[in-house]
């Protein structure tokens, strides 16, 4: 913002101008969601909009009320409805979420929310949209709810049995708000449809007197400014909140993040992930304090920011001030309109939640996904609580991750055919052709080696076992390796060395070396036997080829060493039907060193080699 030019500002106004349009009507629909007075949503829309723009990080992410967040605040509060302390749990409900928010941010945990994966917000948004719109049937019809009754099913029920009591009235100017929303988005995308469905409510029911036929209106809004309101921070209120604001918490950052990203590859914003926490942490803390519940970042908001040209974070200071500017001025029209129109606000709401090409791209991707979206959406509408569903989306996103990774992931290098002509990789199988009657075994090691596949590790590990007298291990594509795997893998080698065989270790990073030291697997093996990676392609693994060659001849064991067209055992070359020479005849590995060295330099030169070799043998 130091960096702030004058010309921006014609575009952060009109952007600005645009977004709290379509803000006003959003906000109160949401804090009817949320089970509090519309004005609560009016005061979100104004502090989290200013304070969210002015410490995060995206030039474009609107923050305000959600859908998503306003619900998860309604099954929170939904045991406080009623009561006097209602507003003040909600405060700091809000302020919790906002707290956590900002630790995460702080603590540098922005990669925390990975672990909420696309499935579950996928699920978890479309049961909320279920769940909203439900909710929701009674307002649209009219139909009043008895004192005590807070729950959707409960409402869903009562609603069916008082189906007779439905007022036309409030059911038409419902279906007249949905009508002008949908419509009025089909013409212009830009064209505010909630916001002009609820004006020509609000003109009927001002100009032809409609509230005297039994239409609930939204009653009286203050013409003032958010009050200022402080909290009382009662420890144990505190911690029958706390679970809740962990969900809404993570919930509110995994949305804010979605759309920085998603906005962020069109507008080519770099962006910082824990500094959105820290802003939207700031935006929910100071919220608390003047009235606003909970809230995140709002892809609707956000999208029309980036559309109608915002430059800077300033456009969402700028939109937050002007839907105070219409609260202060605005305020006295807005006691004309029926609650059936906010509720048929709420419908299309609730309807663009269920999104549908979502749900195919993820039914196409893979099972698990499909699985772990259809658990978290029936969760969402069936489990009392929802923080139950997010909870179980992640639980299955978890145990299904490490179902797929329960197989370590071990592969035998070889050249393919006579001709040699590229290296394969032999997956290593209980029923694989491994090629086992090499002198000099390569073994790759690949992905996540941890405690969870460590005895897949250990089976596929003894199956490499054959006439090898030196075992390459190259590790240059392990991305993680925890202190069982390196367990298994020090098993392996103490073993081959009792039995006389030596043991290498290429492809090593420097800071997985430092692990290896710190678990003394590099004691183990020695320092001359283990060879960094470079950034040429194989370097490591030619330096331990040359090193394995060199062992060769220290080694006086029975068994075979490979023939000229098997010696790119270098490679791990298939051994041919010739006998193996005997022991004696090791100096011709010299040639292998060579050929393999002009192998690295030039990769087809090992395969002509190889060839030239085979037929002049012949």
């Amino acid at each position: 913002m130091a960096t702030y030019k004058k010309e921006y500002f014609k575009f952060d106004l009109v952007a600005a101008l645009t977004v709290a349009v379509v803000a006003l009507p959003q906000s109160m629909a949401y804090a009817i969601i949320a089970g509090v007075d519309p004005v609560y949503g009016l005061y979100s829309a104004i502090v989290l909009s200013v304070l969210g723009s002015m410490f995060g990080n995206s030039n474009h992410l609107a923050t305000g009320p959600t859908n998503a967040i306003s619900l998860l605040i309604a099954s929170n509060m939904a045991v406080y409805v009623g009561k006097p302390n209602l507003i003040q749990m909600l405060m700091l409900l809000t302020f919790l979420a906002g707290a956590i928010q900002f630790m995460m941010g702080v603590l540098k945990l922005g990669k925390l929310v990975n672990y909420v994966s696309h499935s579950v917000i996928v699920g978890f948004t479309a049961g909320a949209g279920v769940i909203i719109a439900l909710g929701q049937f009674n307002q649209l019809l009219g139909i009043a709810m008895p004192q005590g009754i807070h729950s959707t099913v409960e409402k869903v029920m009562v609603t069916f049995e008082h189906i007779g009591q439905t007022n036309y009235y409030a059911l038409g100017l419902g279906l007249i708000t949905i009508f002008i929303s949908v419509t009025a988005k089909k013409i212009n995308k830009n064209l505010p449809g909630a916001l002009l469905g609820l004006i020509a409510c609000g003109f009927l029911v001002a100009v032809f007197g409609l509230d005297r036929y039994g239409i609930k209106l939204t009653g009286a809004i203050p013409s003032a400014i958010p009050p200022f309101q402080m909290l009382s921070f009662d420890l144990q209120a505190m911690g029958a909140l706390f679970n809740g604001a962990v969900v809404i918490a993570v919930i509110g950052l995994v949305e804010a993040v979605a759309i920085s990203k998603a906005i962020s590859t069109r507008s080519a914003q770099k962006l910082d992930s824990n500094q959105e926490f820290v802003g939207q942490g700031i935006a929910n803390m100071g919220g608390s304090f003047f009235g606003a519940i909970a809230g995140s970042g709002s892809f609707t908001r956000s999208a029309i920011n980036f559309q109608n040209g915002a430059v800077t974070r300033f456009s969402g200071v700028l939109a937050g001030g002007l839907v105070m500017g219409i609260l202060l001025f605005m305020a006295p029209y807005a006691k004309y309109i029926p609650s059936a129109a906010l509720a048929g606000v709420i419908m299309v709401v609730a309807y663009s939640m269920v999104d549908k090409n979502a749900f195919r791209k993820v039914f196409k991707s893979n099972k698990n996904d499909a699985a772990i979206m259809i658990i978290t959406f029936a969760t969402t509408i069936l489990a009392p609580e929802l923080e139950y569903a997010i909870y179980a989306g992640i639980l299955i996103s978890l145990l299904l991750y490490l179902k797929d990774n329960g197989d370590a992931t071990v592969r035998m290098l070889s050249l393919s055919g006579k001709e040699g002509k590229k290296i394969i990789e032999t997956n290593v199988q209980p029923k694989s052709n491994l090629p086992l009657g090499l002198p000099i075994a390569i073994i790759q090691l690949d992905g996540n080696l941890y405690f969870g596949n460590s005895s897949d590790l250990e089976e596929k590990l003894s199956l490499t076992r054959g006439d090898a007298r030196v075992y390459i291990l190259k590790f240059k594509g392990v991305s993680l390796l925890d202190i069982t795997a390196m367990e298994v893998i020090e098993n392996f080698i103490e073993r081959a060395q009792h039995e006389g065989k030596k043991v290498l270790l290429c492809g090593i990073r420097p800071e997985l070396k430092e692990k290896m030291q710190r678990c003394h697997l590099t004691k183990c093996v020695g320092e001359n036997n283990i060879f960094l990676a470079g950034n040429e392609a194989y370097l490591s693994l030619q330096k331990s080829l040359q090193r394995a060659e060199a062992l060769l001849k220290e080694l006086t064991l029975p068994g075979p060493v490979a023939a000229v067209e098997a010696v790119p055992s270098a490679l791990g070359a298939s051994p041919s039907a010739a006998p193996p020479p005997p022991i004696a005849k090791v100096p011709r590995l010299k040639r292998l060193a060579g050929w393999m060295e002009k192998y690295l330099q030039e990769p087809f030169y090992l395969a002509e080699t190889i060839k030239m070799q085979i037929s002049t043998k012949s």
